[in-house]
């Protein structure tokens, strides 16, 4: 449970004029694939908001090995890797339709209080699902 997938196509305006995505344009992928992980988890990032918590990215390395392009269907899997403290890491990657790595990445993201803005201890059920998880 650690893992999870979802297919995202390329919309023409994610790509450039030679039909190639542009390189920004990876980084919504991957949120789409932390935010579906979660969800897959039973958790809703937009209760996780309304309850006061936030979760910004501090830190991402992203590698580009293969253009994606227009219309093609991606797969985004989105691997947890650790958490300690106020963090959480996942590992990502973007396959393509012939299952060909187009970008592998990874994040850190923080846990933080949105009347605050301070870093915060993960609410209880996340701590609890990750124990489940790891």
């Amino acid at each position: 449970m650690k893992d999870h997938q979802i297919q995202v196509r390329v919309r023409y305006s994610e790509t450039d004029q030679m039909g190639v995505v542009y390189h920004g344009n990876y980084i919504p992928y991957f949120e789409i694939g932390r935010v579906e992980w979660l969800r897959n988890k039973g958790v809703s990032y937009k209760s996780m908001e309304e309850s006061g918590i936030g979760l910004p990215i501090v830190s991402m390395n992203i590698n580009y090995k293969k253009s994606a392009r227009y219309d093609e269907l991606l797969t985004v899997h989105t691997t947890f890797k650790s958490q300690s403290s106020v963090k959480i890491e996942f590992d990502c990657a973007i396959y393509n339709e012939s299952d060909e790595l187009l970008t592998t990445a990874q994040f850190i993201l923080v846990f933080v209080s949105l009347k605050t803005g301070r870093p915060t201890a993960p609410p209880d059920y996340i701590l609890e699902l990750l124990k489940r998880i790891e």
